[in-house]
C-alpha cells in the first residue's frame, strides 16, 4: 500500500504509548508520549495540534483488546484509520522461527524489524534486549533468522513482585554489589545479577552457534539500572563491544514497514 503524506506510528506497550511520525520524504518525528491512566483524550488533543493530520496509523499493541480499541476510536474521530500489525513468518527480510509466527510478541518483532533496517547485509549476529515492563532478549543470526528468545520480568517488575509476594521486603532502590550486606543491596543487586546474567547468557550461546561474538543493542527504561553490572559482565565474558543503544526500535520497524510498502491492511 502506498504510504500517504504523514504516517502515525503507535508502539503500545504495557507501561507507555510511544508514538512517531513518518512523512512521505522519510523524514521521522517521533514523541515517547505516555499517557497517565489510559488517558485517550489527550493523545487526541496531541493529534488536534498537528499542522497535518494523518489519514494513516500504523501501530503494535501488546496491552490488550481494549485498549487498542480505545486508540481506535481516538484516531476514528479525527478520521484517521489504523492498521494494527501482528507477527508474520517473514517481513523485509527477517525470518521467523517461532513454532507459531504470530505468537511472537508484535513488539519484540517488530523491533527485531527495526534493528535489522539499520544494519548492512554482512554482519555478525545481533542481540537485542529491551527493558521495559518485561525484559526480552532476542538475536538475529547472520543471515536474518530469529532463532527465538528469552522473556523474563523487568526490573520494575521484579522489585514490585519481591515487595508484595513477601512480608518483610521493601520496595528496594540501591547500589549493586558483589557481597551485599544489607537487604535493600541484596534486592538490588539480585535484580541487576538477574537482568545481566539473561543479556550474557546469550550471548554466549549466540557466539557459541555462530561462532562469532553478537552486536548487542539495548532499549527500554530498565536499561540504565542494569547498564553497569552488565557492561561489567560482558567484560569478565570476553566482550570487546559494549550495547548500543536505541531509542525506539519498535517505531523503527513500522517505520520501515511503511517505507516498504509492507504494511498489513
Amino acid at each position: 500500500m502506498n504510504p500517504p503524506a504523514t504516517t502515525l506510528l503507535i508502539d503500545s506497550g504495557n507501561s507507555r504509548l510511544k508514538i512517531g511520525l513518518r512523512h512521505a520524504d522519510g523524514g521521522r518525528e517521533d514523541q515517547p508520549l505516555a499517557f497517565d491512566n489510559l488517558d485517550f483524550e489527550a493523545l487526541g488533543l496531541w493529534l488536534d495540534t498537528l499542522p497535518q493530520r494523518p489519514a494513516q496509523a500504523v501501530g503494535v499493541n501488546v496491552a490488550g483488546a481494549e485498549r487498542g480499541q480505545a486508540i481506535a476510536d481516538t484516531l476514528s474521530s479525527r478520521g484517521c484509520a489504523v492498521h494494527w500489525q501482528q507477527s508474520r513468518r517473514e517481513a523485509l527480510g527477517l525470518h521467523n522461527h517461532y513454532d507459531r509466527p504470530e505468537q511472537l510478541g508484535a513488539d519484540r518483532w517488530a523491533a527485531l524489524l527495526g534493528v535489522l533496517a539499520r544494519l548492512p547485509a554482512q554482519r555478525p549476529p545481533v542481540l537485542l534486549a529491551c527493558f521495559g515492563t518485561a525484559t526480552t532478549i532476542d538475536t538475529i543470526a547472520p543471515d536474518n533468522a530469529f532463532p527465538g528468545g528469552l522473556i523474563l520480568p523487568g526490573p520494575a517488575m521484579m522489585r514490585n513482585a519481591l515487595n508484595r509476594g513477601t512480608a518483610n521486603l521493601p520496595f528496594a532502590e540501591g547500589a549493586i554489589a558483589d557481597f551485599p550486606t544489607n537487604t535493600v543491596q541484596a534486592i538490588a543487586s539480585g535484580i541487576g545479577a538477574a537482568q545481566a546474567g539473561a543479556l550474557v547468557r546469550q550471548w554466549l550461546v549466540a557466539e557459541r552457534r555462530y561462532g562469532v561474538a553478537p552486536e548487542i543493542y539495548v532499549a527500554g527504561g530498565g536499561w540504565p539500572e542494569v547498564r553497569e553490572e552488565t557492561e561489567r559482565l560482558l567484560a569478565d565474558a570476553g566482550a570487546v563491544a559494549m550495547p548500543q543503544v536505541l531509542a525506539g526500535p519498535v517505531l523503527d520497524g513500522l517505520a520501515a514497514l511503511v517505507a516498504h510498502g509492507a504494511v498489513q491492511s
